[in-house]
Order: structure tokens, then sequence, then C-alpha cells
């Protein structure tokens, strides 16, 4: 007989063996990416935090118990780098201006397949998406001849009688130049997202804003952006998070240069790890992380559906 809790009223529910198996199953098969997230993703995550507050360097590898606890000196003196803040300048303004026009020319492309393309619009689709999946060093070496010279854009701008500069070694054009090679690799990803939120966009309410006297333009601005606010949320954030980290373009293309004009953030971490400062490389790693969260909260604050 099953005694009853009378502060309860009811008698006490007890697992049932297959029930409790079930839970051992999954556990079971839940362990190893447990293990594996634990010695490859949090563990390192936690030691770098740790790292950052130390002064470990290469030749303290041999030797970690001669480290010694800094406080947040790694973090001073980064703001006292001119390079380290030359880096997050040349990282703002590639956020800034790169971000906003990534999105609206995926949005512009989205709007083009979706309603005024007809014709080979799957073969649009791919050869916009392509340079999504294509490799950074193959995108280097045509983005080199482009901007080259004697290359093709200034062959362009010779037509109308305009002599270009050398994009990639003047200090006034070589982060433009990369922020143009990031918004064309970056608006197919954009593209598809978009192109999913123009479908699920009700044709009714387009129907009913005709009806009301609303041209193409109120039209997108009342209905379509509305409409596509979660998906403007998502390509902010995810091309936000992306643009904050910009590695690739200015480490194929420029090595940070000329005169640190393209020098990112993320390439001054990756430079301090490679000249050995683990702690410092560590501390600009998490000013970089602390720079992402606030644009994300920033992000969400404006684009956020509103109640």
């Amino acid at each position: 007989m099953v005694a009853v809790n009378p502060a309860l009223g009811r008698a006490p529910r007890r697992r049932s063996p297959g029930r409790r198996k079930l839970t051992w199953t999954a556990w079971g098969f839940a362990t190893p990416f447990l293990i594996l997230f634990l010695v490859f993703m949090a563990g390192p995550i936690v030691a770098s935090l740790l790292m950052s507050f130390t002064d470990l360097t290469t030749r303290d590898l041999r030797t970690p118990f001669n480290v010694n606890l800094v406080g947040f000196e790694n973090y001073v003196h980064l703001f006292e780098d001119p390079r380290f803040l030359r880096s997050m300048l040349n990282t703002g303004i590639f956020v800034v201006v790169g971000v906003p026009l990534t999105i609206v020319v995926a949005l512009l492309v989205a709007l083009a397949l979706n309603t005024g393309i007809t014709k080979f619009r799957t073969v649009f689709r791919v050869g916009y998406y392509a340079p999504v999946v294509t490799s950074i060093v193959a995108i280097a070496i045509v983005w080199r001849f482009i901007l080259q010279p004697d290359g093709l854009l200034n062959g362009f701008l010779s037509w109308f009688g305009i002599t270009g500069p050398n994009w990639l070694e003047d200090t006034t054009w070589a982060l433009p130049s990369l922020i143009l090679m990031a918004v064309w690799r970056n608006i197919g990803t954009l593209m598809v997202i978009f192109l999913a939120g123009l479908q699920g966009v009700p044709q009714e309410q387009h129907e009913a804003a005709m009806m009301d006297g609303a041209g193409a333009v109120k039209r997108f601005a009342n209905v379509t952006i509305p409409a596509l606010r979660p998906a403007l949320l998502f390509a902010a954030v995810i091309t936000g998070i992306g643009f904050l980290q910009f590695f690739e373009e200015p480490f194929v293309m420029t090595r940070g240069g000329p005169l640190d004009s393209t020098l990112s953030g993320a390439m001054y971490t990756f430079n301090q790890f490679g000249f050995g400062n683990y702690s410092f490389a560590s501390a600009a790693s998490y000013v970089l992380f602390l720079a992402i969260v606030v644009l994300s909260l920033v992000q969400f604050r404006l684009l956020r559906e509103k109640p």
C-alpha cells in the first residue's frame, strides 16, 4: 500500500524503470558531446579569460607556476596602445559602413529576385550566393586583379579619363576596398534570408494597402519592412558579429597595411598571439567579445518587434 503525504494530499510519484532507462540512455548519447565541449570549448574559454589577468608569455610555458596575476593591467595597456586603438577604429568603420550597406544591397537583390526578375531566377540566385561558398584565396586573387593599379577597375575608370589609385596600397582607399569586397562576399547569405522573409509576407496586406491608395514606396515601408523585422534583426546580428571579427580580408589582401589602415581587432589579436604575448592577446579578444555583445544588444533594441 502506497503511503499518502498528508501535506500534499497525494501519493509521491515514482519513476518507472523504463523511464529511468530512457534517461540513462539519453545521458549516454549526450556524454561524448559534453566531454568534447568541456575539453575543447568551455575549458579553453575559461582558461583564456583567466589568462587575460596574468602576464603569461612564451617564456612562461615551461614554468607556468611562475606566472603572476596582474589584474586589469593588460586591459589598461591595450587602451594605451595606439595600434590597438587604430585596429578598433578600423573595425568600427568596417562595421558601421559595411553592415548597413550589406543589408541594403542584399534586400534590393532579394526584392528583385522575388518580384522583378522572372526569367533565369535560379541562375541569379546561385550567382549571388556563389561568393559565400568560394574560397577566400580565390576571391583575393580575383579582387587583386580588379584593384591593382593596371587592373579591371582602373581600366574601366580610364574610359572616362579618370586615373584610379593603387587601391590596396593607398591609406585612403585600402579600407573602403576591403569593405566593398566584404559586402560583395556576404550579400548572398542575407539575400537567402530576405527571400524567405519576403515569401512569408501576406499578399492580402499588399492588396489591402493598394485598395487604400498606397503606392509601391508606402507599401514597402508600411507592409514589407514591418513583416521583415525578424529577418532584418537576424541579418543585422549575424552580419555585425561577422564584420566585428573581420580577419581574412586584411590578412590575405593587405596584411593590415598600408600603415595599419586595414589592421582589424581580430588581426591585432592574432599578431599578439604570434608574438607570444598570450595574456595580452586574450585581453584583446575579450574586448572584442564585449564589443560584439554591446552591438548585438543595440541591434536587438532597435530592430526587435514592438509589443
